[in-house]
């Protein structure tokens, strides 16, 4: 089945900088794809060419099967989109700019009006009389998410929506774009890992132009990332954390107070022997469990961390 997005060898080059290059990727129809990667990694330039503001050097890609170079027109009608710096009319109501935005659209003045009430509400914005020029950047956000919402797309591009967000912000945004799942796909860039794991199902990690692993997250996070135990310790954590270090299969220990935090190098030999080295220190093991890896330990094995 044709995904929302498919892009196939995917270059872009600007002199002798490859800000693309080779990207190969599908979003599943329905998803909300997390398009992962440090700044500079070539996130804004592929959102850039999807949206046609940019044209690729080689290869393709297509928006349900239509060409994002040929077809601009068609492509334009199935989407919606949030640059990463959004900009606004100070003067206008919420209100009064979703409805100047579906206007632009020529959408029919009743249906109009009921989507921007929609819309209005999704966003937490209903019955706000202030001004946007006078609004937090949180509410300019949802507001940006909402008037990109405004021609029902089916697919919705977000460009690093909750970067410059205070917390608070952050979690509105997210529970917005949460509440779009089922009802649109949404491409989601971003370099903020918890955001991805909160609201993402499918992810693409880039890094220096090229996608580094895609997948959904319960795979990435069951395939990738090197395997930690937490092992808790009544007694002596201070010398068993000594003794783990120089073992050759911890690669790295960490301790917080009774609980030491390992790396493994080989998991069955350290299931093996991490008890026999306590047991012969005359220490008391408590607690010895395999932690699941997490988005960041994929991420920082991937691309070594740089954000």
């Amino acid at each position: 089945m044709t995904g929302a997005i498919e892009i196939t060898e995917l270059t872009k080059i600007y002199g002798k900088t490859h800000a693309l290059d080779g990207v190969t990727l599908t979003v599943p129809e329905g998803s909300i794809y997390g398009f992962l990667g440090p700044n500079g990694a070539g996130k804004t330039t592929a959102l850039r060419i999807l949206t046609g503001l940019a044209r690729p050097s080689s290869g393709t890609a297509t928006i349900f099967g239509h060409d994002v170079v040929h077809s601009t027109t068609s492509v334009r009608s199935e989407i919606g989109f949030l640059p990463d710096v959004p900009g606004y009319y100070p003067w206008m109501t919420a209100e009064e700019f979703l409805t100047f935005s579906g206007d632009l659209f020529g959408i029919e003045e009743s249906v109009l009006r009921e989507r921007v009430k929609s819309l209005l509400d999704l966003a937490g914005l209903s019955g706000v009389s202030q001004r946007v020029g006078g609004y937090s950047r949180g509410m300019k956000q949802r507001l940006g998410v909402a008037q990109a919402l405004i021609n029902a797309p089916r697919l919705l591009m977000l460009d690093e929506p909750t970067s410059a967000l205070d917390p608070m912000g952050r979690k509105d945004v997210l529970d917005m774009i949460r509440a779009l799942k089922g009802r649109t796909t949404v491409f989601f860039s971003t370099h903020i890992l918890s955001d991805v794991e909160r609201v993402c199902d499918t992810v693409a990690i880039l890094d220096k132009g090229t996608v580094v692993r895609e997948a959904p997250i319960a795979d990435l996070k069951h395939t990738g990332g090197s395997t930690r135990v937490a092992i808790e310790i009544g007694d002596q954590p201070v010398e068993v954390e000594q003794a783990l270090t120089l073992l050759p299969w911890a690669t790295e220990c960490q301790r917080d107070g009774r609980v030491i935090t390992c790396t493994l190098g080989d998991v069955e030999v350290a299931r093996r022997e991490i008890p026999q080295l306590i047991a012969q220190m005359g220490a008391s093991l408590i607690r010895l469990e395999e932690l699941e890896p997490t988005l960041e330990d994929v991420f920082v094995e991937l691309v070594g961390g740089g954000m």
